[in-house]
């Protein structure tokens, strides 16, 4: 019956409450009689109660009071009606806040089941996208337990270990990384949040290069380990064969100098071999005869064609190299307290150049700078890159000593070095193979390294392999005209 009163919105409600406190009102005044009627008006404050303020309610209560006792038939007297008037007053007001407490307390039990409801709906959503995103991943992630067993397992970890149909779960995780499986053994109080490259092995026996991301964390059932991996086999072949190449290249351009002072050398004990023999009384004497031919093969030697051809050259792209090289390079510098300044210019066309090579030469320019830079009081390193009328010019420009003998530069095995002095020799060697340049220019409070690129034409043309290591002016005006060092010079300088 109450619930039949209850329905409908607050003003309903509280029009309803209205009308009956009006009804019982006249009803009390109308009937003649020494029965009270008061006891009526907990209906209305029943109905007050589940739409009005516990203020609002108390205020009810005492319109109902006053009524009743207005319209009740017995005298007012201070003695006996302030108790009844007081219990009635507490009769209303109690059975207003009761229904108001009924109501709020459902209102909340209704909207905790929507929240509850509602963060269901979002915790099964979110779970449904971590699934996705743990089988669709292309890194193997799996779980694993105290002991090492292994709980749950994508699609790509079966396929990294090569279980292939048959389930991963269950198995130890020390057969397939056995470094996981030490650190799983040992104990360990606090979470550990960590990544390592170990040895990884796969059902077959196979071996591979395993980069692993792990954690660990506690639940109920005990330790559990979680653990991102991927096969970093193909990196350390990259790296392994670019290590290689520079090693190959480096080493032919040194052995070329090498020849070049072997074949200096054999030139002059030749004229010498060549002016004794004119003056005669050595015709027949084997011991000479034994110092021509030796000469005659140490030439030969000096004059094997060593020079590197330019077949790595590629087109690269300059601003992301240099954004690279910030990477790599920005980390030490602030150790020693160089402020690296890269200013770029918008719009940079690709150059051509071997990638390796070119990151290798930039390395070592900065590595200069930084060491020229350790006693100065004001350190900072500046590469701009810009466009030229001709190439693409990289200058590294720093506030250190400055040089001493800018002659010496570019020439190996220098006493005054602080390593071997092969560095410079080394990158210019490398910016000439691919038909660039190297060259220095000096500040009144440092240095400058300019690196020179030729620039790739818009327009597709065939990639630059050139049969010779050295340009004449006439093709690349305000460039070098030296051989490179390494290949023979030409029999005019000779």
């Amino acid at each position: 019956m109450l619930s039949f009163f209850l329905q409908g919105s607050r003003k309903a409600t509280l029009l309803r409450a209205a009308l009956m406190v009006v009804a019982i009102a006249l009803a009390d005044w109308r009937i003649e009689s020494n029965i009270p009627l008061g006891f009526l008006y907990l209906l209305p404050m029943l109905l007050a109660g589940s739409a009005l303020t516990r203020f609002q309610i108390g205020l009810s209560a005492l319109l109902c009071t006053i009524l009743a006792e207005a319209f009740d038939s017995y005298d007012w007297l201070n003695a006996a009606s302030l108790p009844r008037d007081l219990l009635m007053f507490t009769a209303y007001f109690c059975t207003g806040q009761f229904i108001y407490e009924i109501v709020r307390s459902r209102q909340i039990s209704q909207q905790h089941a929507v929240d509850l409801e509602r963060e269901a709906l979002a915790r099964g959503e979110a779970e449904e996208q971590l699934a996705v995103l743990i089988e669709s991943s292309p890194a193997a992630v799996f779980t694993a337990d105290s002991s090492g067993t292994i709980l749950l397992a994508n699609q790509a970890a079966h396929r990294l270990f090569g279980v292939g149909t048959e389930a991963l779960g269950g198995r130890l995780i020390q057969n397939f990384l056995p470094s996981l499986g030490r650190v799983l053994a040992g104990e360990k109080r606090s979470p550990i949040r960590t990544a390592m490259q170990c040895r990884g092995r796969r059902v077959n026996g196979e071996v591979f290069l395993a980069d692993v991301w792990f954690s660990t964390y506690t639940t109920r059932a005990g330790s559990r380990l979680a653990a991102m991996v991927t096969d970093g086999s193909e990196d350390l072949r990259n790296r392994e064969e670019l290590s290689l190449h520079q090693l190959l290249a480096g080493s032919r351009i040194l052995v070329g100098a090498v020849s070049h002072e072997i074949r200096n050398v054999c030139g002059a004990i030749a004229m010498a071999h060549a002016n004794l023999a004119r003056r005669g009384g050595l015709d027949g004497n084997k011991d000479f005869e034994a110092l021509g031919n030796l000469i005659l093969a140490l030439e030969k030697i000096a004059s094997m064609d060593l020079r590197q051809a330019a077949d790595q050259a590629s087109s690269v792209d300059l601003t992301s190299l240099l954004e690279e090289l910030r990477i790599v390079v920005e980390p030490s510098l602030d150790e020693q307290d160089v402020v690296l300044t890269l200013d770029v210019e918008a719009g940079l066309p690709q150059v051509w150049a071997d990638r390796q090579s070119l990151m290798q030469v930039f390395l070592n320019l900065t590595k200069n700078s930084a060491r020229a830079l350790l006693d100065r009081p004001a350190r900072s390193l500046t590469i701009t890159a810009r466009r030229e009328p001709n190439c693409v010019s990289v200058r590294f420009r720093d506030t250190g000593c400055g040089v001493a003998h800018p002659e010496r530069l570019f020439r190996p095995f220098q006493q005054q070095a602080q390593a071997t002095g092969l560095g410079l020799y080394l990158s210019r060697a490398f910016m000439r193979s691919f038909r660039g340049e190297l060259r220095f220019e000096p500040e009144p409070d440092g240095s400058s390294f300019i690196v020179e690129l030729s620039a790739v034409p818009a327009a597709p043309v065939k990639a630059f392999t050139p049969k010779e290591n050295h340009v004449s002016s006439a093709d690349s005006p305000g460039r070098r005209s030296q051989p490179v060092p390494g290949e023979p010079e030409p029999a005019a300088r000779s």
